[in-house]
């Protein structure tokens, strides 16, 4: 008797949302939230309401636009690489001998 499996084939590969890939949706997700309270912020203090919608509109499809060219340009850890190469020097400035002669001993 044979069994059937289904078999998951989304295993190992990075979560992805209408496009955006891993940490990219967290970003977008936090400018969302980020535009909603500045909203809520405009509105109470007593900004037109359409100047607020306009607003909100413009950065949001801003921030649309740049978190999917983010993703598309750094991928999944893209980004974290690009991060992490700002803390690698450029040189090593050595201005004795003595760490590469105790190399051999």
């Amino acid at each position: 008797m044979a069994s059937v499996y289904k078999i998951n084939k989304g295993i190992n590969k990075p979560i992805e949302f209408k496009g955006l890939k891993a940490q990219y949706i967290a970003y977008l997700a936090i400018g969302l939230i980020g535009l909603l309270i500045l909203f809520a912020v405009l509105y109470i203090i007593g900004v037109n309401m359409f100047i607020c919608l306009a607003l909100t509109a413009i950065l949001g499809t801003c921030l649309f636009m740049f978190v999917y060219r983010m993703s598309d340009k750094y991928g999944q850890h893209g980004l974290l690489k690009k991060m992490a190469c700002r803390s690698i020097p450029d040189f090593i400035k050595c201005t004795t001998r003595i760490s590469f002669t105790k190399l051999r001993k």
